[in-house]
């Protein structure tokens, strides 16, 4: 289904249940969407989106950290509440065996032997993973898998 009609139609839902947190969530979400478009001047691809999408759980997760840090729970809560409803638009997430194994896979096609090629691997596994699991975890089980 397109992004755009199922944002459009979550929008009507949220709005008709005066859920204003999700309606905020979404206007965020169909609004970065617009403004990639307009950026790009082309409708978005799937892949762009999910990349889309994940650059703002990131920067919710790294929201909620700094608030916590900050003792604001109001808006730890806010936050968390729009995080869920952008989790909601990305494809389920992968396991951690099943990252393991496309980190294992993409460590063999590289070729690489030590954490020197940590760019090479990730260039080959990050568009495999990408709105499917944490690409900073990803990194970082990368680096451990190439030290050892």
């Amino acid at each position: 289904m397109d992004i755009n009609k199922k944002l459009n139609e979550e929008m009507v839902t949220a709005a008709k249940a005066k859920d204003k947190i999700r309606l905020s969530a979404i206007r965020l979400l169909k609004t970065a969407v617009h403004n990639k478009e307009i950026e790009l001047m082309r409708p978005l691809q799937e892949a762009e989106i999910m990349q889309l999408l994940s650059a703002m759980v990131k920067q919710r997760k790294d929201s909620i950290e700094q608030f916590a840090k900050g003792g604001r729970m109001d808006l730890v809560e806010k936050e968390e509440a729009e995080l869920k409803v952008v989790q909601e638009f990305l494809p389920a997430q992968m396991s951690d065996e099943e990252v393991e194994a496309l980190i294992k896979k993409a460590i063999a096609e590289a070729g690489a032997v030590s954490a020197k090629d940590m760019g090479k691997v990730m260039k080959i596994l990050m568009p495999q993973i990408t709105g499917r699991a944490d690409g900073k975890a990803a990194g970082e089980k990368v680096k451990a898998l190439l030290s050892s």
